[in-house]
């Protein structure tokens, strides 16, 4: 597993709030993946060529955990 890095930011309110409905809408979503998706995004966007920025945006994008209402279903 990759060493990881805290970051502390201070946010605009309104992001921060945009932020926290997004989050509670999609469960599937918490404020560390949005974090580094949208910082591997900008990245990406802005033409870096590191191939694990690419892998981290992707990744962040696609990954979904497990739906615990849907696995209870499922027994």
């Amino acid at each position: 597993m990759p060493p990881h890095v805290s970051v502390e930011n201070q946010l605009p309110q309104d992001l921060c709030e945009a932020m926290g409905r997004f989050i509670e809408s999609h469960p599937q979503w918490d404020q560390y993946r949005l974090v580094q998706v949208a910082i591997a995004g900008f990245l990406f966007q802005q033409g870096s060529q590191e191939r694990m920025v690419a892998q981290h945006y992707l990744k962040g994008l696609f990954h979904h955990r497990p739906d615990p209402c849907q696995m209870a279903l499922e027994r």
